[in-house]
């Protein structure tokens, strides 16, 4: 293969990285707005602490398994 080719694919893989790190830095804003907007659902702290619950029996009821 000679240099151009590999200097080309090399430039082709520097654009896909890039536009893989777009991606992600918009899912994480949209990730971080979607949570944000949750906060201000009304019964958003009921539910939090009901999932605290659910995720503290889940793990009691892990510890209790025979290993």
């Amino acid at each position: 293969m000679s240099v151009r080719k590999l200097k080309e694919k090399l430039d082709q893989a520097q654009k896909v990285v890039t536009m893989l790190y777009q991606e992600v830095e918009f899912l994480k804003e949209l990730s971080v707005g979607t949570f944000e907007t949750m906060k201000l659902l009304p019964g958003y702290d009921e539910a939090l602490e009901k999932l605290k619950e659910n995720l503290k029996k889940n793990e009691e009821s892990k510890e209790k398994l025979p290993t």
